[in-house]
């Protein structure tokens, strides 16, 4: 379905997310997987932060096909 009042961005960048998105975005914002924390207020050696710093890289990889011998 269309929004007609959503305003699209077409330039090279940022694109636009489908609403699904920014709502779990939303509502994982302030507490992200039952921590308590904001993603943004974690220490970039908690144990939640270490998993989506390995989830990524390995999507990554994973959709970039880049082989195990190269370093992410």
């Amino acid at each position: 379905m269309v929004d007609h009042n959503k305003v699209y961005n077409f330039s090279a960048g940022p694109c636009v997310l489908p609403k699904e998105v920014l709502r779990r975005v939303q509502a994982e914002i302030f507490d992200w997987h039952g921590s308590g924390l904001s993603v943004m207020e974690m220490s970039h050696r908690n144990a939640y932060f270490a998993e989506i710093m390995a989830t990524t890289k390995k999507d990554l990889r994973t959709f970039m096909e880049i082989p195990d011998n190269f370093e992410i």
